[in-house]
């Protein structure tokens, strides 16, 4: 049998001669231990048995959530009344037993049937088909959004009696569903009465099972929950050109320019002008050469700046005319087919389209009070929408005639700027000039479009 060659270990004189011609030798191979673990040449460690103390640790964790979870499921389905109850089982079991009292015995034994009684209403299954339809989305102020709850049993047995419910922003509506076999169903028709501006969350609908007493209830999510838009209330405004007339690409201003759309005289030939506004007509009767002069115009941008600083209004109504007014001022802008700019300290207000920007006005409040008030307001506008050519700024009653004169400084110059001021104090609209601005006040919605028409007259 022949054996397999051993391989001997160079000898010193070898290795010193392998080291003087230049070979590097090899490192030593490790010895094979029967260790799985990669060798140390790799940057790699094996990885290592967690200690009796982390597995420990990691086993009380796992516990530990798993108790939280449980402990928080049942704090759901118990009600105060419920834990009152429960306590005091406990307290006249140990009485009844430490004591042997068997008036308290008689007292543990009925409070523990009670308890176990309650407990079986919280069995079964209660798998309506849910559907939540609401006919509008979006209500004015004062409007009702009237919807509608439609329950089906499409399960092969008879369901109980149940209770749904349907949170309402803060609040929530019950309906008590009736007893439905395989197949029927039931039809709940409900209003939701609106009286402040915002944005309500109509449900998720939830089916609460629960004893008579009330002492356990377990209620089940069957439908997301939809968004009700309460839109701030608005009015209808004429025209708001601000003096200013259309043309095909925009608004006129005062700025002569030698190419534009909106002619405004003839006036002698200078060297540069392009000879395609030259007036023939008018170049024969004059005996020298006459071009057109034309009023440079720009895109009818319309801003709409509405104050939140809180410190510039003293109530909440007066806030709400704001927005109201702000509102109406901006539909008008849409309605005319302008590009419209709102904005607040906060930022710019999405405007797109009506709706959006009633939804964002809807979902407005109080701004901090580091943001500043309208005079910080007409400088985010500025820098901005330096373009623009009509700013409607919006603010409270608090704001002097200081602010407003040094807000409209801040404006771009050149352009048409009103100012519209809310207070509530005031019975019929007020118009003043304050530098180069319009400013109306008004103490009710209803009095804006005749405060709009004494600034156009």
């Amino acid at each position: 049998m022949t054996s397999a060659p051993e391989t001997l270990p160079p000898s010193r004189a070898a290795r010193r001669g392998a080291r003087a011609s230049g070979v590097t030798e090899p490192p030593p191979a490790a010895p094979d231990t029967g260790d799985p673990q990669i060798g140390t040449e790799t940057g790699l460690v094996s990885p290592r048995e967690a200690t009796r103390a982390e597995r420990w640790r990691e086993r009380a964790e796992v516990l530990w959530h798993a108790t939280r979870r449980v402990v928080r499921q049942i704090a759901e389905v118990v009600h105060p009344l419920g834990w009152v109850v429960l306590a005091g089982a406990v307290v006249l079991w140990w009485l009844s037993l430490a004591f042997g009292w068997k008036e308290l015995l008689v007292a543990a034994v009925v409070a523990t049937v009670v308890l176990a009684v309650s407990l079986v209403f919280l069995f079964g299954r209660t798998t309506y088909d849910i559907e939540l339809d609401l006919t509008r989305t979006r209500v004015v102020v004062g409007e009702r959004a009237v919807g509608g709850l439609n329950l089906v049993n499409r399960t092969s047995r008879t369901i109980l009696p149940s209770e749904v419910v349907l949170p309402v922003g803060q609040g929530r509506g019950v309906f008590q569903v009736p007893r439905l076999v395989p197949g029927a169903q039931h039809e709940e028709v409900f209003a939701i009465p609106t009286t402040v501006r915002g944005v309500l969350e109509v449900g998720p609908v939830s089916v609460r099972r629960g004893d008579p007493i009330g002492l356990f209830e377990r209620t089940h999510d069957r439908r997301q929950a939809v968004d009700l838009f309460v839109h701030p209330r608005t009015t209808s405004l004429d025209g708001l050109s601000l003096g200013h007339l259309r043309d095909l690409e925009g608004l006129p201003v005062q700025q002569l320019a030698r190419d534009d759309v909106s002619f405004h005289a003839l006036r002698e030939y200078q060297p540069g002008d392009d000879l395609r506004h030259v007036h023939w007509k008018s170049t024969a009767r004059a005996g020298s050469v006459m071009v057109r002069q034309y009023e440079e115009t720009r895109r009818s941008h319309f801003v709409v700046g509405l104050s939140t600083h809180p410190d510039e209004y003293r109530d909440a109504d007066e806030f709400e005319l704001a927005i109201s007014a702000a509102g109406s001022v901006g539909l008008r802008a849409l309605r005319d087919s302008r590009v419209l700019d709102a904005r607040t300290q906060a930022g710019p207000v999405r405007s797109l389209t009506p709706r959006r920007f009633l939804d964002e006005l809807s979902q407005l409040g109080h701004s901090r009070r580091r943001q500043g008030g309208v005079v910080s307001l007409a400088g985010g506008i500025a820098a901005a929408s330096p373009e623009a050519a009509v700013i409607v700024l919006v603010t409270g009653s608090k704001a002097d005639a200081s602010e407003l004169r040094l807000a409209c400084s801040r404006l771009p110059f050149g352009v048409r700027t009103l100012v519209v001021v809310a207070d509530s104090r005031v019975d019929a609209p007020a118009l003043r000039r304050i530098a180069e601005a319009d400013v109306v006040t008004v103490g009710e919605l209803d009095q804006l479009p005749r405060a709009i028409r004494k600034v156009l007259a």
